[in-house]
């Protein structure tokens, strides 16, 4: 993946603020994955920032996208066959063989 990237069409704030960022190890559902990075390229952003613009959006209670890309994540979710909704949060088991 390339260094440098498109500034995002998003609405940046008048100021940039310097944050310590950290490498994570963290485990996701593969499909739900799939989706995140095909929003990111849709996007053109790294995964990671779009990640923390979810969280920034979710931790005020806001939505973090748009119609249009509501539209795209619909598409997507179709592509890779997810099925999972917001009521099977915190119910997800690794399925057999594919334990850590």
């Amino acid at each position: 993946m390339s260094t440098t990237r498109k500034p995002s069409t998003a609405k940046a704030p008048a100021k940039p603020k310097a944050v310590e960022r950290v490498q994570t190890g963290i485990r996701l559902e593969k499909r739900i994955l799939k989706v995140l990075k095909g929003i990111a390229e849709y996007h053109d952003l790294y995964l990671g920032d779009l990640l923390e613009g979810i969280c920034l959006h979710a931790f005020e209670n806001k939505t973090p996208f748009s119609p249009a890309t509501l539209e795209r994540i619909k598409l997507l979710r179709e592509v890779y066959h997810l099925d999972l909704t917001a009521a099977d949060s915190h119910q997800l088991v690794e399925s057999p063989g594919n334990n850590p």
